[in-house]
């Protein structure tokens, strides 16, 4: 990765299942993507503000990305 931040999708899963060692759980990706989708969120304006809104709109279709790729209940995770 040459960018200091994820540049795609596969990236940014490895950023934070790896190297952040957070775990892509239905409740996380909940949680985050109520927040990023919240544009009045104290959170969200400062990431906006720090970041740029086309990284932080990525953000928020790599999470919903991650919630399509859930398990269904019942279902074993892929791989």
């Amino acid at each position: 990765m040459s960018s200091p931040f994820p540049q795609n999708y596969d990236e940014w899963v490895h950023c934070i299942t790896v190297e952040c060692g957070i775990p892509l759980t239905s409740d996380f990706v909940s949680q985050r993507l109520a927040v990023w989708r919240n544009e009045g969120s104290e959170e969200t304006q400062r990431f906006r503000k720090l970041y740029g809104d086309a990284h932080w709109q990525a953000v928020i279709g790599w999470f919903e990305r991650a919630e399509r790729d859930q398990p269904v209940s019942g279902e074993s995770a892929p791989g």
